[in-house]
């Protein structure tokens, strides 16, 4: 859509306008049809958003992304956001916070980013990070780049920019010159490794790493310019001289060699370590490519992370069994005794292994806080708080998230993902409330108008009524084969609507002790519905679709009501559908219809807020009825933000991102 196609018919007192060539015809209120002027420019929002909280952590797919910094913050990423998270629960780490003025329960946020962070290294002086990501769905905003940054001040520091393709994937701060040095793996074809004195923002070499995927890089602790790398069939050992990056292939000789080195760390001793996907571990000699130990059958199934704790011990973490494995510095398993010491906790023996629960997934990062608790990442986007028994301290969905929506009378609201997770969470203590797995994947929610129940649509067509306090399902239906894509109660009558995939509305109706009865459905879609709209008397009801229609439907009758002069003047209870003349200004100049997931009207009709294809949270004033409005943008969120709402007392604004998985909250201030 761009300035030039949008018109206005005064006679008809309509606004046309185009997506993707598409007319489309929206009858203003009248109300607002009387001294309207297409050619003004819309007022910027009377409010601006702060980032408050960020829900969930990357360990899906990426790794040696945890540590704990000297002021008890956990550092890691999730989306395009790095995290500092203070979790203080004990005397001694609280005596850390208070020393290092951090408040307990709090994060903050690091986001100078424009799309997913996939990498991170903590610096040798244990303040600066580096963080780097990948290219964004619009390459013009969104380059791979490392961007080097203050833990305490969130000041940037130097940005690396030059050469990336796809995305910096591994990071390492060299250890033996003070970090004076950056080594960066990307994820081109031919994965191409460059070391840079980042100070200078200067890059000094670069060289093809392998065609295969690399997982890790690291500068050696003791020995200069020394670097390993490792991927799928790949031990790398790289000398940094005279000007070259010289490379030898780590040998294997007898030992089987893997199909992956997941991991590697280094042992005081100098000697390298790695972990791989047959849960073997192979000890290296140090500053050199051959074996000097080999370890059988340690995990079943891949090794994901091994961890050199401060005394000198090793952890190695399970992806499949999820378990912990504890050494000693030559590699002899630690018994019950040496760990309760080791450790110096009043707590329970650990056993020479400690399981993680199942739903918590394996184990994909370590780091040890300033009191000897362990903090654990892992494959399903947690991080769990331990040793003795490990407690989630972060939880994340671990799949693509599109479902939310808000309790209509408190702070609570519910997220539910194809990971099949259904969650509650607390917008004022920041806290998961309760969890339910389903048996398929979830697409869309709503809450009931009296708080009671929650309907989740999922993937298959299926969707369940649960009951908003303890998720205990109440009922199941079905409708069609195809995704339900969006569900709304209406208001102010006992009716819902479901919205699917398969181009059709169907209505229920809610009778005495809440049983759900199908009325009908609605007809006339000719592409799938992807957001509904109330009247505040639950009589009629506007639907959009995929092909950027906007229709308007009599509840009772169930029939279409094409009719502007009757349509363009109805009290909307809400205003999530994209496609109205309240919404024209939320559209970008260059629009094609697909660039806008979902809006939101705040409570008081004060606010709309949009989310995009592009990263962005979008705050307007509300209406936004002209082409050109002027709007606040935010960041943090990583391509395809999916789904965004105002709490019941528009004080908070939840958004979600669809792959990134991530949920943030905002304050409105």
């Amino acid at each position: 859509m761009s300035g030039k196609d949008v018109t206005y018919n005064d006679e008809d007192q309509t606004l046309k306008m185009y997506l993707r060539g598409r007319p489309i015809i929206l009858a203003a209120p009248s109300a607002l049809a009387e001294n309207y002027d297409i050619s003004a420019t819309g007022p910027k929002p009377p409010k601006k958003l702060e980032l408050e909280w960020v829900y969930g952590y990357r360990g899906k797919d990426c790794r040696s992304n945890l540590y704990v910094l000297p002021n008890g913050e956990l550092v890691y990423f999730v989306a395009a956001v790095a995290v500092l998270h203070n979790v203080e629960e004990n005397t001694q780490r609280h005596y850390i916070a208070v020393l290092h003025n951090v408040e307990e329960n709090t994060q903050r946020h690091y986001i100078g980013h424009t799309d997913d962070i996939k990498s991170l290294a903590l610096h040798p002086n244990n303040v600066l990070v580096a963080t780097g990501q990948c290219a964004g769905h619009n390459k013009a905003t969104a380059s791979p780049h490392v961007r080097i940054w203050d833990s305490e001040t969130l000041e940037t520091k130097a940005i690396l920019d030059d050469g990336f393709i796809n995305a910096v994937c591994c990071l390492s701060f060299s250890k033996s010159d003070e970090g004076s040095l950056l080594v960066a793996v990307d994820d081109s074809n031919d994965h191409t490794i460059s070391v840079w004195d980042w100070e200078k923002s200067s890059k000094i070499i670069e060289t093809k790493c392998s065609t295969e995927t690399i997982v890790a890089a690291e500068f050696h602790p003791q020995q200069e310019n020394f670097i390993v790398t490792c991927g799928k069939s790949h031990v790398g050992f790289w000398q940094f001289e005279d000007g070259a990056l010289k490379k030898k292939m780590g040998i294997f000789g007898s030992h089987d060699k893997p199909k992956y080195i997941n991991c590697l760390a280094f042992l005081p001793s100098g000697e390298a370590i790695t972990g791989d996907s047959n849960g073997n571990l192979a000890v290296w000699e140090a500053g050199k490519n051959t074996i000097t130990n080999f370890i059988t059958d340690v995990h079943d199934g891949s090794i994901f992370c091994i961890y050199i704790s401060k005394s000198g011990n090793v952890i190695t973490g399970g992806g499949k069994d999820a378990c912990l494995k504890y050494f000693d510095q030559n590699m002899e398993k630690l018994d019950e005794e040496a760990q309760v010491k080791y450790f110096d906790q009043n707590m329970e023996k650990l056993d020479e292994e400690a399981q993680l629960e199942g739903n918590f997934g394996g184990v994909r990062a370590i780091a040890e806080g300033n009191d000897s608790q362990l903090y654990i990442g892992t494959t399903r986007n947690c991080i769990l708080q331990g040793p003795g028994e490990f407690n989630p301290i972060v939880i994340g969905h671990s799949d693509e998230l599109w479902a939310l929506a808000v309790d209509p009378q408190s702070d609570k609201f519910v997220t539910a993902a194809q990971d099949k997770y259904v969650r509650v969470w607390s917008a004022d203590s920041k806290k998961l409330v309760v969890s339910k797995r389903l048996e398929d994947q979830a697409q869309s929610a709503a809450y009931s108008p009296n708080s009671a129940e929650i309907a989740v649509g999922c993937v298959t067509g299926k969707w369940y009524v649960l009951n908003a306090e303890n998720l205990e399902e109440l009922a199941d239906f079905t409708d069609g084969d195809e995704p339900i894509q969006v569900i709304q109660y209406a208001p102010d009558r006992d009716l819902m609507a479901i919205g699917s995939r398969n181009n059709y509305v169907y209505l229920y109706s809610i009778g005495e002790d809440r049983v759900y009865s199908k009325l009908g459905k609605l007809t006339g879609h000719s592409s799938y519905i992807t957001h509904i709209d109330w009247t505040s008397d639950g009589q009629n009801l506007r639907t959009n679709s995929g092909d950027y229609e906007l229709l308007f439907w009599n509840a009772d009758e169930r029939s279409q009501d094409p009719h502007s002069s009757t349509t363009r003047d109805y009290d909307w209870a809400t205003n999530t559908c994209t496609i109205t003349f309240t919404t024209v200004g939320i559209w970008p100049s260059d629009a094609d219809g697909t660039d806008i997931n979902a809006c939101d009207r705040s409570h008081n009709s004060e606010l709309i807020a949009s989310v995009d294809d592009f990263g962005k949270v979008n705050l307007f004033s509300y209406p936004a009825i002209q082409p050109h409005t002027l709007y606040r943008s935010y960041g943090g969120h990583s391509s395809h933000v999916t789904n965004v709402a105002f709490l019941h007392d528009d004080s908070k604004l939840i958004t979600v991102g669809g792959n990134d998985t991530a949920i943030m909250q905002w304050n409105v201030v």
